[in-house]
């Protein structure tokens, strides 16, 4: 039996891919709010799933942009971080159902990526203030809306990563 590639992974593009899906998307339906967040999303927990499916209710399409593995090296994390490889994360955020469209950046931070595909709505994480979100004095200025969800669950990748290696 042959089994075909997932579908999941159609929503993964490279940034001209991207910006030509959110041009006819935007075409298609004037009007329609973009959303875009990111992060490294090395081991997806409940606090992630939350957050983007909390982020995907505030937009009509949600942009989920990951730092590749040398960026996430870059951000000062822990030296074996990240766990998982880009191409896996990837997948994995791709699967979930409140992701639209999945890319990647590789800069420090996603400031080219937002000024290219101009969303409409920022999203970040509540230990973002809006002032320091990437990109936002300037969605601000476009019009746009920016905004900082509150943690519902007290967990993190970090904690997770040094209760496995506590309880081994």
């Amino acid at each position: 039996m042959q089994l075909n590639s997932p579908s999941f992974e159609k929503k993964i593009l490279n940034h001209q891919e991207l910006l030509a899906k959110l041009t006819q998307d935007r075409l298609a339906n004037p009007g329609i709010k973009i959303g875009f967040t990111n992060g490294c999303f090395d081991i997806i927990h409940r606090g992630h799933v939350t957050y983007i499916a909390q982020s995907k209710s505030l937009v009509d399409k949600l942009v989920i942009a990951l730092n590749t593995d040398a960026s996430v090296r870059r951000l000062g994390k822990a030296a074996d971080r990240p766990i998982n490889p880009l191409e896996y994360r990837l997948a994995v955020i791709a699967a979930l159902e409140a992701a639209d469209y999945v890319t990647y950046f590789d800069q420090d931070t996603p400031y080219e990526l937002i000024e290219m595909l101009q969303p409409e709505v920022l999203i970040k994480g509540g230990d973002w203030t809006i002032d320091k979100i990437v990109g936002s004095s300037d969605t601000i200025a476009r019009g746009g809306h920016v905004y900082s969800i509150p943690f519902l669950y007290d967990t993190s990748t970090s904690k997770l990563i040094s209760k496995i290696k506590h309880d081994n």
